[in-house]
């Protein structure tokens, strides 16, 4: 999303920090599969709209990416936040009430972002939930984890063989 939107990387921060400039309700982008009580979700659909959003043309005929303000940017990655945000907690609250859960577990990359923090809070907040959300200092992009431990197993020269089949486990 940060490449679409011509932002530095790491992707997540950076849209974070553009999106506090910007309106969250300016662009109505789609939540995904917010109908029925599934707890699945996916956010390909939003980032395609993201990107046809941000490839359309312009007034005078022009891609509207090449020349966005700096306010409309912020206004693309503050809807493109809302519209994930939205989707997370409604199907956080959804799967707690499916199960009966008191608590909510927050971690990973993208429980380092604030806007996400503070939503899900008032969400708990409003249901009687207790949120439990890691440090922002262990709020770190899974790749990084995966990378080290690649870094460590070809150091010590441990190779899967290219017959190595996928497992998926539940």
């Amino acid at each position: 999303m940060a490449t679409i939107l011509n932002l530095p990387y790491p992707g997540g921060p950076n849209i974070e920090k553009t999106a506090r400039q910007g309106n969250p309700r300016a662009i109505d982008f789609p939540r995904s599969l917010l109908d029925g009580q599934s707890l699945d979700f996916s956010f390909s659909g939003l980032k395609t709209a993201v990107l046809y959003y941000c490839q359309g043309q312009d007034m005078s005929g022009q891609n509207r990416a090449a020349t966005m303000t700096p306010q409309e940017i912020a206004d693309v990655a503050a809807s493109f936040q809302q519209a994930v945000i939205d989707t997370l907690v409604i199907k956080t609250r959804r799967a707690a009430k499916q199960i009966g859960a008191k608590t909510v577990l927050m971690g990973g990359g993208v429980a380092a972002n604030s806007t996400l923090r503070e939503a899900m809070q008032a969400m708990c907040d409003k249901h009687r939930l207790t949120l439990l959300v890691a440090p922002k200092s262990l709020c770190t992009d899974n790749a990084a984890m995966v990378a080290s431990l690649a870094y460590y197993k070809y150091q010590a020269g441990q190779f899967a063989g290219l017959d190595l089949e996928p497992l998926a486990t539940s």
